[in-house]
């Protein structure tokens, strides 16, 4: 597969499409996470990651990581959080919708950036913090 790498100011890539993006690639490491994880039916696995892709589990990582976050990716955030998505959370609050789409548009970034580093970082506090439920702290 080819991943296309931005090489263009990324402020000028919509936050929708950040998040758009985000949104499948933190859903793929999901999966792979918990299908390494588990030796069970596949029915068992897909709940154990829709548990950790709802808006609401999102945005519960994404308020518990805030301070592990760069002002760069602060920013990138900041454009998710606030933008307008042409769809609306239906089993989540609006304020959680706002912190998931927020999270996604920072996932995408990195993503589109080819940061694979920063991204499994993040990535891998946010599944410590999901396992454990447990709140996650800036070492």
């Amino acid at each position: 597969m080819i991943i296309p790498i931005l090489n263009e100011d990324i402020r000028e890539v919509p936050a929708s499409v950040l998040a758009y993006v985000g949104d499948a690639v933190f859903e793929l490491y999901v999966r792979l996470h918990v299908a390494a994880r588990s030796r069970t039916k596949s029915g068992t696995i897909h709940k154990q990651a829709i548990g950790m892709v709802n808006a609401a589990a999102q945005a519960k990582t994404a308020r518990a990581i805030m301070d592990l976050l760069t002002e760069e990716e602060l920013s990138v955030f900041r454009r998710g959080k606030n933008s307008n998505p042409a769809s609306s959370a239906r089993n989540a609050s609006p304020s959680d919708y706002k912190y998931a789409t927020g999270m996604e548009a920072v996932i995408g970034y990195l993503f589109l950036m080819d940061k694979q580093d920063r991204l499994d970082e993040l990535l891998t506090r946010m599944f410590e913090m999901s396992e454990h439920g447990e709140e996650i702290h800036n070492q």
